[in-house]
């Protein structure tokens, strides 16, 4: 790639040259305030728009963007962005190409550079309104309204350069900003289109150093991995299976504070006379000087019925003593093994130490796998103890099967855990197989603030085991609560409601806090989080302004309905647990049932949010104006699935989307779930764009704000007229631009009219 050094190039008040070197030659950027020389020069056969899409101006052929590799260093708020996009011909012509990229505010070139023999590569930045005017002509001339995603963005547009016919080019931009900052969070934000058809892997890295420590790093966008290299230093990565994944690239981190550190992210919504927050929290980096420990007591409750015989009971073994000799002295354990008997290591939890470790390791070698499964009597064993002193009591529950022996019911088992844990016992659930009861150990381990795993065949039950335990380790948070108070400290009645989760899990090193609500008012948000700290009860406290509310924060009221949704599934299978020994599903005229699902579908029409049993609404021919047959086809479906599949992999998956869904952090854009085959599966025929959702209907999108209407619309729009340029620019004032990019037709609600953009 050649070589290219430059200076930073600001958009200024007056013109700007800036020399560079390019191979021992002279390099010349400009930029203007009104860059008439970019805005008239041709386009070129192909503009290469990598966060959207190639637009192909002339009919040559159109080169291909194979992928987007980006490197991200952040430095005491200044971010500089590497955009390496890697471009493919596969005409037998060469095509010429330019590079078209939206930037946030304050964007500088900092380079730009291309394979190849070519003139001088140059890149210049364009303000917001001379970028108008390129989507606006590109619009008028290709009817493509792709672009009109990113009005409101600064624009880089590069020189033209060469793509080999049957040939690969690299090119890589490089350009420089200030992040925002909003108290102790500061935000980064890479423009990208939110399409569900756009499936460019993109490999993003991103480098954090500050000289104040980092508390969290956090993506509304994507799934990160996230590693420290100290206090002061962390690197965020994109996880693999999210690199596909459409929309805007956003991460937010936290600069630690004293103790907890927390931010708001707020979304206004006046038709609720409020809107949508959602509260980051994060841990410090490492324990103050002065903190204290919480201990933890394990029990371990164990399957030994006959169908854990071979491997299983041997992989169980060795995840026991694994967890076990992880334990730090002073740390408590106990194991229990149950077949249709109960038979406990100790009557009481022991500390650890070589002794008891090796006791243990010795009694593990004698259990035997033989017997029916008493679920319910292993449960109340586990329970009953008295627990080790200051110390944080843990159970790690392992079935392989539904309860055979004593008592059977659901219900029944259900409520030892819910009613009958008087020292609030932690109970992580794993069913290893599929023939187990998935919404009962779900359900087990939400109400005890714990989670719950499911090892499938062929999967290793220790590795699944250690992993869980292994987050487990260095307890920060114990049983933290979380209330919304007035600026005294008070309970602030109806400033807050539908905050989940509804109960805070635990929370352990490493781990960060989200929280999603609805407020109402427009007054300062005061928080208050109790807990035990490093072994000490501690009360931190926060207050928010809500004058930042702003509808660029679109993913909170997804990620809220996202949790809701997941709520009211919960509910849902809890009416199909069975009471006596017999499932008794309600019948579809129950009036529980009809509420749950009426809440549900209203929520996934408006925010486009699909589940398994709503998928049919973005089903070609699905009126979604007949709210009786939509209400309907969605009680058969969750009477036929969610109610009465209790076992099995069809109720395997429906826990593990319904886990994925109560606890979502990230938008799920294209609307993934595990079908009951387990095979994932996506939804295209409905698109999430910036705070609207729209269904596709033929060729026009619609959307779910005037889907309920019947008839024709109440105005039409063409697509490059003044009066669509003038629609955009109005949306893009809105943070709703992108509402006007979709491909095809375009039904939307302006201004409680139905519009219609073709």
């Amino acid at each position: 790639m050649r070589g290219l050094r430059m200076s930073l190039i600001w958009v200024g008040l007056l013109p700007v040259l800036v020399a560079g070197q390019a191979d021992g030659r002279d390099i010349h950027i400009h930029v203007h305030p009104e860059p008439r020389s970019i805005v008239r020069r041709p386009l070129a056969a192909n503009l290469v728009v990598p966060q959207s899409r190639v637009i192909a101006v002339r009919r040559q052929g159109k080169v291909q963007i194979t992928d987007v590799k980006v490197g991200v260093d952040i430095v005491e708020q200044v971010a500089t962005t590497v955009l390496e996009i890697a471009l493919y011909n596969p005409t037998n012509a060469r095509l010429q190409a330019e590079l078209v990229v939206p930037v946030p505010d304050g964007a500088a070139v900092r380079g730009f550079t291309f394979q190849g023999a070519a003139k001088e590569p140059t890149a210049e930045l364009l303000p917001k309104d001379e970028a108008r005017k390129i989507y606006n002509a590109i619009v008028s001339k290709m009817k493509d309204p792709a672009l009109l995603e990113f009005v409101g963005y600064n624009l880089i547009r590069s020189s033209v350069f060469p793509v080999e016919r049957k040939g690969k080019q690299k090119v890589q931009l490089t350009y420089e900003h200030l992040l925002p900052a909003d108290g102790s969070r500061i935000d980064y934000l890479l423009p990208r289109t939110e399409s569900v058809e756009y499936n460019v892997p993109w490999n993003i890295t991103v480098r954090i150093k500050s000289r104040q420590a980092i508390s969290t790093a956090y993506s509304p966008s994507h799934a990160l991995e996230v590693k420290r290299a100290g206090d002061n230093t962390v690197t965020a990565k994109v996880a693999a299976d999210a690199t596909r994944q459409p929309g805007a690239f956003r991460l937010s981190y936290l600069l630690e504070k004293n103790g907890v550190t927390a931010t708001l992210l707020a979304y206004p919504d006046p038709s609720r006379k409020g809107g949508f927050f959602l509260l980051l929290a994060g841990l410090p980096a490492k324990p103050p000087k002065d903190a204290g420990k919480i201990k933890r007591e394990v029990t371990l409750v164990l399957d030994r019925s006959g169908s854990m015989h071979g491997e299983k009971i041997e992989q169980v073994r060795e995840a026991a003593l694994q967890i076990i000799s992880g334990l730090e002295d002073g740390e408590h354990f106990n194991i229990i093994a149950y077949n249709e008997a109960v038979d406990p290591f100790s009557t009481k939890l022991v500390p650890k130490s070589d002794a008891s470790v090796q006791a243990a390791r010795k009694w593990l070698k004698a259990m035997k796998a033989r017997g029916g499964t008493n679920i319910h009597d292993a449960l109340v064993e586990a329970l009953r103890q008295a627990p080790a002193k200051g110390t944080l009591p843990i159970v790690l529950f392992l079935t392989d099967g539904l309860a055979t022996v004593g008592q059977t019911a659901e219900a029944t088992i259900r409520d030892v855990a819910t009613k009958s844990n008087p020292h609030k016992r932690r109970i992580f659930t794993f069913g290893v197989g599929v023939d187990v009861n998935t919404p009962l150990l779900e359900r087990i381990a939400l109400e005890t603030r714990a989670t719950s795993t499911f090892v499938l065949p062929k999967e290793d039950v220790e590795v699944k085991v250690a992993s869980v335990f292994k987050r487990l380790s260095g307890p920060v948070v114990a049983e933290p609560v979380l209330a919304v108070t007035t600026k005294h400290g008070e309970p602030a009645a109806g400033r807050a409601k539908d905050v989940l989760p509804t109960k805070l899990p635990d929370l352990f090193a490493g781990d960060q806090l989200v929280v999603l609500g609805q407020y109402v008012g427009d007054e300062p948000l005061h928080f208050q989080l109790r807990g035990n700290y490093f072994g000490k009860q501690r009360t931190f406290r926060f207050t928010f302004a809500l004058d930042k509310a702003t509808t660029k924060n679109a993913f909170v009221p997804r990620l809220w309905a996202s949790r809701k949704i997941a709520v009211l599934i919960d509910a849902i299978r809890a009416l199909g647990a069975d009471k006596g020994g017999v499932i008794q599903p309600p019948a579809a005229t129950d009036p529980r049932l009809k509420e749950l699902v009426d809440a549900i579908v209203k929520l996934s029409k408006e925010f486009g949010i699909l589940t398994e049993y709503t998928a049919f609404l973005a089903k070609e021919g699905t009126n979604l104006s007949d709210s009786t047959k939509l209400l309907a086809e969605a009680q058969r479906n969750f009477d036929r699935r969610a109610i009465r599949f209790r076992s099995g992999l069809a109720s395997v998956n429906q826990d593990d989307n319904r886990r994925a869904m109560r606890y979502q952090d990230q938008v799920n854009i294209r609307n993934d779930y595990l079908d009951e085959k387990m095979q994932r599966v996506s939804n295209l025929r409905v698109q999430q764009m910036n705070d609207r959702a729209f269904y596709r209907r033929g060729n026009t999108w619609v959307d779910s704000r005037v889907a309920d209407r019947a008839g024709k619309p109440d105005k039409v729009i063409k697509i490059g007229s003044a009066e669509h340029k003038k629609l955009a620019e109005r949306l893009a004032k809105e943070n709703r631009s992108g509402t006007v990019s979709l491909d095809g037709k375009i039904l939307l609600e302006v201004d409680a009219e139905a519009v219609l953009v073709e």
